[in-house]
């Protein structure tokens, strides 16, 4: 098979990490950029495979979304009575890891 060359620029204490290590894996360094590159592709590869079926309903999905009709604001909601409002700060409070005296459990005081 012929072979390509691929000229590439980068910083110098790259340059030197990069022969560092093709050096301990006992290899050249473009050999080492080439395994490197070809892994990292491989892992893409496999990675793009693996979420394909979910790519695919996120874009069927924006698909949908964008035959929607336009968007308008609902109407303002009306003031929350005090039984409301304390179900909302008891709600923020559990989902902010605290408890009724304001601590967070597991914590000391």
């Amino acid at each position: 098979m012929a072979k390509a060359r691929i000229s590439i620029s980068l910083e110098q204490d790259q340059a030197e990490r990069i022969r560092q290590h093709a050096e301990r894996a006992g290899m050249d360094v473009s050999a080492y950029m080439v395994h490197a590159a070809t892994r990292q592709m491989a892992e893409s590869d496999a990675i793009e495979e693996q979420f394909a079926e979910v790519d695919a309903l996120i874009a069927q999905a924006e698909r949908a979304a964008g035959a929607l009709p336009a968007h308008t604001a609902p109407e303002p909601a009306a003031e929350l009575t005090e039984q409301e409002r304390h179900e909302v700060e008891e709600a923020l409070r559990l989902v902010q890891g605290r408890d009724r005296q304001g601590r967070r459990p597991g914590h000391a005081a």
